[in-house]
This record gives structure tokens, C-alpha cells and sequence, in this order.
């Protein structure tokens, strides 16, 4: 019997989850703990505000970047294999952060860990469901969904106890040890998986085109704040980078082996969780960002007070990610993320509607968060879910991957568009809250109401592997 078939799970395969999960964990932590450092990095290594923006934006754009090549490569030489390369180069990339003597080698540093985390976030998923028959799918991808959500809810408070205690390059040597543990636990408990069709052929003109063009695309919304959305650097990296993404899809459709497999965007359930999660990143990291920026800027809290303030929310979503995962099939994956993407839209709604200068945390901070908990629970994983119920295992990696790469230009929009509307608005601060609030409770809405039309509802309980491929 192969892994996956059958309904009984080894005792092994749960802790290939484990595995998994801790490594999907880590990843997330990183993105959010670096916010809470960025004062003290600034003091020591004299990092000028451009310094600031590029080590998380290069971080985010070498994510990006690398995750469609980071997929095929999965797919194609092994997942576990390539799952414990990514590892590796994220570990290497952290110490050298913790390390790091100047801006710049921090910056090429945090690079160095995007890549990494690029190769982690497709594999750590990949290799994991084969081991599971296809109805524990759904629930296995809401226990690896809850670790995101563990992940975003103890990053800023993680991070500020590290700078209170220690300082601040143990928000990145912290992930040394951890790291190392899962390179030891990978090899004992993660069974290798590829694709067996796969040549390992690959296109040579489209992976290089296909990794500027998303590179290119993402340092045109990350950086057009800073350089100005109308600006020359602006416009020639986004039309650049947008006319290489084109190259890469018709080029895609007539290579043997292309970096994009556009046979995916035929299975209506994939293409639609691609295209509603990007509604829902775009609005999740925007109400992350600024619940944030609420309790410092406009209340004044401390960043310690901060980042366990935000806890909540996020934490209720680890907690019901894992049982609302093993429902997603019996309630339907549809209905699942219209009701979650509503409730999400609330969060923002309620503080809309609710927080002012003088406002209470219990009941106008605290019911949104709670409500933002209740949305990630039912939407976060539930993406994936969907975008992976009809893909056959064999192109797990791949499927992945693309959904990890719209779901990071989702974060990177909202982060841009999110910045921009709340900066048009100041000095009003007040003002300049309601307005971001508003944009970010109107694409949460408009994502479910496209969820409500696009996305299939539910389907007969049967494995994908007996479906005819494209």
C-alpha cells in the first residue's frame, strides 16, 4: 500500500506533520517579529529609513521570486530533498542576520533567508499530504494553516520579549537551533516524494524571465511608496516585470517542461482559491499591520504592550484551524470561505464603526480581533484546501507553490495600497485609520462575494489520483 491510500494514518505521518508545521511556523514568525526590531536596528546599525524598508522587503521579494522554481524543483528532485535545502539556506540566512555588521549584510542576509523560506513554503505542504488518505486532506491542511496563524500571533510579542531580554539579533539566531532540530527530525520521519513523470528537463529562457518578472513586479508595489507610484523606477519595473510574467505564460503553453503549468488553471476549484485568496491577503496583512500601528501611534502603547495586545486574534485562529479544516469537506469549502471572509471583513468594519482617540480595548479592539480569528480559521487553509482538492499528487509541489506566489502578491499589495491610502490621510490620524479600514473591509467583503460566484461547491468524496489528467 502507498502512502495516502487507505483511511488509516502512521503514526509517522503525524509527525511528518509535526515536522512540517514547525518549518511553515518559522517562516511566518519571520515575517512579523522583524516590525518590532526595526528601532533598535536602526540605532546600532545606523539604518537610514530606505535601509529599513529592504530588509522585510527583500525578504519579501526573494520569497516571491523563488517559489515557482522552488515548486518545480520539488515536484521534480525530490520534496523532502529540496524541503531540507530550503531549510538549510534559511538557517544560514538567520545566523548570518543575527550576525550581520552593517545594513547592507543584513539586507543580503534576509535575502538569503526569502530564498530559503521560498523553497519551505511549497515543500513543507507537498510532502506532507501524500502521506494522508484524500479525506484527512482538508484537515491536515488546517492543522499546517494553523501554525501560520500561531506563527503571525506570537511574531511580534516573540519579538518583543527577545528585544527586551536580549536584543535584537536573537529575533534571527533564535531560528539557528530550531532550524537544526528539523533538519535532524526531516530525514527520520518525512518520506521522499516526487513526481514520476518528471523529466528534469527545465525551460531555461522562462525560469530566469518567470523569477525577474514576479522579482521585478514585487519591487515595484513594495518599493513605489518610497519611489512614487508614477515614478520612473515605478513604471519601468512593473511594466517589466508584467511583460516577462506575459512571456512566461505564453511560453508556458507551448514548452515541454515550463516553470508555469497552466494544465492547473484548468480545474475550476484551483484557479478560483489562486484568485479569491489574493482579495483576502490583500486585506489580512493590512488589518495585521495596522491593528498595530493602532495601539502604538494612535494609543501610544508600548511595543511589548503591542504585540501581546494582538494576540487574541490570531491565537483563536490556531486553535480552531485544525477542527474547522475537518469539516471543510462536509460543510463545503465554499460556503467556508464566504463565511470566513465575512467575518473577517467585520474586524475592520467593527473598528470602522467603533475606535476612536479615546476608545476601549475590550469592547472596540478586542471583539475585532476576535472576529478576525473566527475569518483566518475558516479562510486561511481553506484556500489551499480547495486549490489542492482536484490537483493530482504529482503536481503538488507545483500547485503550491502558485498558490503561494499569488497569495505573496496579495500581501505585498495590501501592504503598498494599505500604506498609501493611511499616509494620504495624515496628519489626521484619526482619519487616516477609518479610510485604511474601510479599504480593508471592502476587499474582504468583495473576496467573499467572489467566492460566493466563482469557487465550485462541494464535490463526491473521491481521490484526484482517479481523475483523467489534462
Amino acid at each position: 500500500m502507498q502512502p495516502g491510500e487507505g483511511t488509516a494514518v502512521e503514526r509517522r505521518a503525524w509527525l511528518a506533520l509535526a515536522v512540517s508545521t514547525l518549518a511553515a511556523l518559522l517562516s511566518v514568525i519571520d515575517v512579523s517579529i522583524v516590525n518590532v526590531a526595526f528601532p533598535s536596528i536602526r540605532r546600532d546599525l545606523g539604518a537610514s529609513e530606505a535601509g529599513l524598508s529592504w530588509v522585510l522587503s527583500g525578504y519579501s521579494v526573494a520569497v516571491g521570486a523563488f517559489l515557482l522554481l522552488a515548486g518545480r524543483l520539488a515536484d521534480q528532485r525530490g520534496r523532502r530533498r529540496m524541503f531540507m535545502i530550503g531549510v538549510s539556506i534559511f538557517v544560514v540566512g538567520s545566523l548570518c542576520s543575527g550576525l550581520a555588521p552593517s545594513t547592507e549584510f543584513l539586507i543580503a542576509a534576509r535575502v538569503l533567508q526569502g530564498i530559503g523560506s521560498s523553497v519551505i513554503g511549497p515543500t513543507s505542504l507537498s510532502m506532507v499530504l501524500p502521506e494522508f488518505p484524500f479525506e484527512r486532506r482538508s484537515m491536515v491542511l488546517g492543522i499546517w494553516g494553523a501554525s501560520a496563524a500561531l506563527g503571525a500571533a506570537i511574531g511580534p510579542s516573540a519579538g518583543a520579549i527577545l528585544l527586551d531580554v536580549l536584543s535584537w539579533r536573537w529575533i534571527f539566531l533564535v531560528n539557528v537551533p530550531l532550524g537544526a532540530l528539523i533538519l535532524v527530525l526531516t530525514p527520520r520521519f518525512v518520506r521522499e516524494s516526487r513526481d514520476p513523470d518528471a523529466t528534469g528537463r527545465f525551460d531555461m529562457v522562462g525560469v530566469p524571465a518567470g523569477t525577474f518578472g514576479v522579482a521585478l513586479v514585487l519591487v515595484a508595489i513594495v518599493q513605489g511608496g518610497g519611489w512614487g507610484y508614477a515614478s520612473a523606477p515605478t513604471l519601468v519595473a512593473a511594466l517589466l516585470g508584467a511583460a516577462l510574467l506575459v512571456y512566461v505564460v505564453v511560453r508556458s503553453a507551448r514548452h515541454p517542461s515550463p516553470l508555469l503549468d497552466l494544465r492547473l488553471f484548468r480545474i475550476r476549484s484551483f484557479w478560483s482559491a489562486a484568485a479569491g485568496q489574493v482579495f483576502f491577503t490583500t486585506s489580512f496583512i493590512s488589518i495585521i499591520l495596522f491593528n498595530t500601528l493602532l495601539l502604538q501611534e494612535l494609543w501610544k502603547w508600548s511595543p511589548l504592550a503591542a504585540g501581546f495586545g494582538v494576540v487574541p486574534g490570531p491565537a483563536l485562529a490556531a486553535v480552531l484551524g485544525g477542527p474547522v479544516g475537518s469539516i471543510a469537506d462536509r460543510v463545503g469549502h465554499r460556503n467556508l470561505l464566504v463565511f470566513g471572509c465575512t467575518t473577517a471583513g467585520l474586524s475592520p468594519a467593527w473598528l470602522w464603526l467603533r475606535v476612536g482617540a479615546e476608545s476601549d480595548y475590550a469592547s472596540d479592539v478586542l471583539p475585532a480581533l476576535l472576529f478576525l480569528g473566527i475569518g483566518v480559521s475558516c479562510t486561511f487553509a481553506t484556500f489551499s484546501s480547495l486549490g489542492l482538492r482536484e490537483v493530482p499528487s504529482a503536481r503538488f509541489g507545483m500547485a503550491s507553490a502558485t498558490l503561494r506566489t499569488t497569495s505573496t502578491l496579495g500581501f505585498a499589495v495590501g501592504v503598498a495600497v494599505g500604506v498609501a491610502v493611511f499616509d494620504a490621510a495624515l496628519p489626521q490620524l484619526l482619519v487616516a485609520f477609518d479610510r485604511v479600514w474601510a479599504f480593508m473591509a471592502v476587499t474582504m467583503f468583495v473576496g467573499a462575494a467572489f467566492c460566493a460566484i466563482a469557487c465550485p461547491g462541494r464535490m463526491a468524496m473521491a481521490s484526484p489520483q482517479s481523475q483523467v489528467e489534462s
